[in-house]
């Protein structure tokens, strides 16, 4: 018969990290938060289960159940599909950090609504503006033209 060590180099079970509490057991926020149904839209949840690198976090660092991984992560993979997610790591470099994405028709807009509003507004009068230059440069150019051929 083989003999099996139950020891590890200086005689501490193998289970043991050396702590004086064990470890404090996560529970899944989305079983405490009662959420049914793990919405792929919304990219400033889905970006906090996400790595810097772009993967999807695992089970023992978020916290989540199977059933809500399993869920979370095919959610994440419909976002990333669907271009509100990034793939890679080189893709969170040239739009910055995941979780603080905002994204029209998602939920993530409320949080950067004043911001965006002014910006939205700079943009409108910046149009207007362009739009109104245009009008009056073909009125002169119509003008001209009908001068011309008279």
């Amino acid at each position: 018969m083989a003999r099996i060590a139950p020891t590890k180099g200086k005689g501490k079970p193998r289970g043991w990290r050396g702590g004086k509490y064990a470890p404090r057991r996560r529970v899944c926020s989305f079983c405490t938060g009662k959420v049914k149904e793990i919405d792929y839209k919304d990219a400033a949840m889905l970006g906090g289960y996400i790595s810097d690198r772009g993967k999807i976090e695992p089970r023992r660092r978020t916290g989540t159940c199977a059933r809500h991984q399993r869920a979370l992560a095919v959610a994440i993979k419909r976002a990333r599909h669907l271009a509100l997610l990034p793939f890679a790591a080189g893709h969170i470099y040239r739009m910055g950090n995941v979780t603080n994405l905002s994204f029209p028709g998602t939920g993530a807009e409320k949080a950067a609504e004043p911001e965006a509003a002014a910006a939205a507004d700079k943009v409108a009068e910046a149009t207007q503006a362009a739009t109104a230059a245009e009008d009056t440069e073909t009125t002169e150019t119509t003008e001209a033209e009908n001068t011309q051929a008279s």
